[in-house]
């Protein structure tokens, strides 16, 4: 789904033409195609695809492209930096994690689209949907179960690549913030519980709140530390057939350890099957089969994924508060609804702590029974 709110497409297509006629001094009879934006996904950003072609040295050339918008409505994390995530994919170019190519970062002129932004490189391929979720609609229905089961192999394994990387080696130390603590789990918690009390809003989030004082007692202290994509999913990468092509949205990008991505990416698969009350689709490999091949890539035995579970749950609750909110604010949802508590994630999260269900909870807070 995009973003609720909507843009003037065609006053953003001429000041786009205007900027880039400055980045390429060079070209000329540069023509920008209309803008359209992608329809499967997308909440927390504006993403703009267009065409561009032009003259120079006496060749033709073009390019199909992709612009990200720092989010100018209203915003689902309570800070975006768009130039990390642009960093982020600049270092990842040269390694076997395949991302599109970035061009250009605009953060100085926010007269163009309203707010900073990049432009990189469109990479052609298809997405497995979240809108319907791929269990539900869309061409992962469409295609053999041995299909399903290679996107899933290829798509794990490239995940893996990420992990592998030598984070300190390859230039990543700006993702440690040590104002929030030591890299992992404890700038984490400091991040999303000062997320969370920022998207409740003084209202109470039972779910949550139970959630994130049995992380803090249950914490893992022997974690590894890789670079976490974050948003890890099937969902987020393009595929060319089978074979992965692009891995995308980097705004969840952090420290730690890789069974939170892998944790993520169950959760995440969960959440669009059994979340909403659908099989997964014949094909897919099984949890355990999963978790098996991770460890496997990662060379050593997953440890304390149920934690981790929980710690995805838990991050995807808050996210859901604020989306829930937005809903609100533009007029998709009633004010006196109850999703910010009650929904598809809160319910699967309670059920991994053995909690009652978020629809039948009445008054119960944080600390209550």
């Amino acid at each position: 789904m995009p973003t609720p709110w909507e843009r003037d497409l065609e006053a953003d297509r001429r000041r786009l033409a205007d900027w880039l006629g400055r980045v390429l001094p060079e070209a000329r009879d540069l023509v920008i195609s209309e803008l359209t934006t992608p329809q499967a996904t997308g909440f927390s950003n504006d993403t703009l695809l267009f065409d561009v072609t032009w003259r120079q040295g006496g060749q033709e050339r073009g390019l199909g492209l992709v612009a990200r918008v720092q989010p100018t409505g209203f915003q689902v994390f309570p800070e975006y930096d768009l130039a990390l995530q642009y960093r982020v994919l600049e270092l990842l170019a040269p390694s076997d994690v395949p991302v599109p190519p970035v061009y250009w970062l605009e953060v100085e002129d926010t007269s163009v689209l309203g707010a900073p932004f990049y432009v990189m490189g469109r990479v052609d391929g298809r997405i497995p949907g979240d809108s319907p979720p791929y269990h539900v609609g869309g061409w992962m229905t469409e295609v053999e179960p041995a299909e399903r089961e290679a996107i899933w192999w290829n798509a794990l394994e490239v995940m893996t690549r990420i992990h592998r990387l030598d984070w300190r080696a390859a230039g990543f130390d700006f993702l440690d913030r040590p104002e929030l603590g030591a890299p992992g789990l404890e700038q984490q918690l400091a991040y999303y519980e000062r997320y969370l009390e920022w998207a409740s809003r003084g209202k109470p989030q039972p779910t949550a709140e139970l959630a994130l004082e049995w992380l803090r007692a249950h914490r893992p202290k022997d974690e590894p530390i890789a670079i976490s994509w974050g948003d890890a999913r099937i969902g987020n990468i393009i595929f060319d057939g089978t074979a992965p092509v692009a891995v995308l949205d980097w705004e969840m990008v952090t420290l730690g350890t890789p069974e939170q991505d892998l944790a993520w990416w169950l959760f995440l698969d969960r959440h669009h099957s059994e979340g909403i009350g659908v099989p997964r689709l014949p094909g897919f490999p099984s949890r355990d089969a999963t978790v098996a091949r991770f460890a496997e890539l990662v060379g050593r035995p997953v440890e304390h994924l149920h934690y981790y579970e929980v710690w995805a749950g838990f991050r995807f609750a808050v996210i859901m508060m604020r989306l829930a909110q937005q809903m609100v604010e533009y007029g998709r949802m009633p004010a006196d609804s109850d999703f910010e508590t009650n929904n598809t994630v809160t319910r699967l999260l309670a059920r991994l702590l053995d909690l009652p269900d978020p629809a039948s909870r009445g008054a119960l807070t944080a600390g209550g029974d």
